[in-house]
């Protein structure tokens, strides 16, 4: 990831409008900002939450609250806990993930 163009900034994510987006069960809120190629997200997802497809985006993202099970298309799971994080690059490894608590996580891809 190249991060060119960006000035310093802060963000008050409770500022930060949030879209909903359904899962397969549940939903989760984004709160998105964008620079230039870069999106970083709050997202919040709902007790039961299933995610509705195999996402195939790279990511960086760190659990902040909850608890978050992802799945890789292999079959090999992974739990995230708070303070806990996962790195995948695009097109490598598809995954999906799923929470019965629901989980909060800072993301960037």
């Amino acid at each position: 990831m190249k991060m060119t163009g960006i000035p310093f900034g802060t963000t008050d994510w409770a500022e930060v409008p949030a879209t909903e987006h359904k899962g397969e069960q549940g939903f989760a809120l984004w709160r998105t900002r964008q620079f230039g190629d870069i999106r970083v997200r709050m997202v919040e997802y709902s007790p039961g939450y299933v995610s509705d497809h195999w996402c195939v985006k790279g990511h960086i993202l760190l659990c902040l609250e909850g608890e978050l099970h992802t799945t890789l298309e292999d079959g090999r799971t992974f739990t995230l806990t708070p303070g806990t994080s996962y790195q995948v690059a695009d097109n490598a490894e598809p995954h999906r993930s799923q929470t019965a608590l629901g989980a909060k996580l800072f993301i960037v891809d």
